[in-house]
């Protein structure tokens, strides 16, 4: 493995409180619902820069409007992660508007396969591999080339405990997760000492993006988690905003189930 230069700890924003982001700025993918928005608000309320990348223009203006209010500066970029000027940009933009890129979430994904793997369509598998894979290597990719390879970051991977264990009818959607997953712990071993990069593998969350899976028995899925209830995407946020900060200074290359000990039962 090529050797990486230690970054200068004086480049770094000035520490805080360990689990604090002040100074830092973090750019999150799929940012405007579910999880990501949830990222993104628990990282304003940290003292973050928030850059939000989504498709959809009104979602990132209710966002917008909703982090500038809680103090924070922010910019959005509309768009898909799995096309490569939408990347380039998202990346230049939160660098030279926000002066650095300290934290990458690749939350975005998608799943336009529903039902048995064996028969999902050629086109769903290169769609699904092209926004949850391809989308999150190509923005490490900017990332360290644009800031991170200089000064260090963070970067981290939502995935899924569907890439920790195969379930049924979204099987595809699994097998991505898998593979980021593994490229989790392939770039934290290429880019120690200065870049940590870590995943979250959530279980069942109540977002609008699950919704197929929780709606039909709400009240039955809760009763089957040992804490009593499925996730929420603050949940998910607490964890990222841990993994984001000085506390774990010394974690990378890890992947957290997430699932209030459903995969105890």
């Amino acid at each position: 493995m090529t050797e990486r230069p230690t970054p200068d700890p004086t480049e770094r924003a000035a520490p805080g409180p360990p689990d604090r982001l002040d100074g830092r700025v973090a750019l999150v993918t799929g940012g405007t619902r579910g999880i990501g928005r949830a990222i993104a608000e628990t990282y304003a309320r940290a003292g973050a820069a928030v850059a939000v990348v989504a498709r959809k223009a009104d979602e990132l203006a209710e966002t917008e409007a909703a982090l500038v209010a809680l103090g924070t500066p922010v910019i959005t970029v509309a768009g898909s992660v799995d096309d490569p000027d939408v990347v380039t940009t998202a990346v230049a933009r939160t660098v030279g508007e926000l002066g650095r890129l300290d934290v990458l979430v690749n939350n975005a994904a998608t799943n336009p396969a529903f039902g048995p793997t064996i028969e999902v369509e050629a086109r769903a598998v290169r769609k699904i591999l092209a926004v949850n894979l391809e989308g999150p290597l190509a923005l490490a990719q900017a990332a360290w080339s644009a800031w991170m390879r200089d000064h260090g970051g963070v970067i981290l991977n939502i995935a899924s405990v569907g890439g920790l264990d195969p379930a049924p009818f979204i099987g595809t959607y699994n097998v991505s997760k898998a593979a980021l997953i593994h490229l989790t712990r392939q770039l934290a071993l290429e880019l120690a000492p200065g870049v940590r990069v870590n995943a979250i593998a959530p279980g069942l969350v109540r977002t609008e993006f699950a919704r197929a899976l929780w709606e039909p028995d709400e009240a039955g899925i809760d009763r089957r988690h040992p804490l009593g209830r499925m996730g929420r995407p603050d949940d998910v946020a607490a964890l990222a905003r841990f993994l984001a900060s000085d506390a774990a200074a010394w974690i990378t290359g890890e992947v957290y189930r997430l699932d209030g000990g459903l995969s105890l039962v």
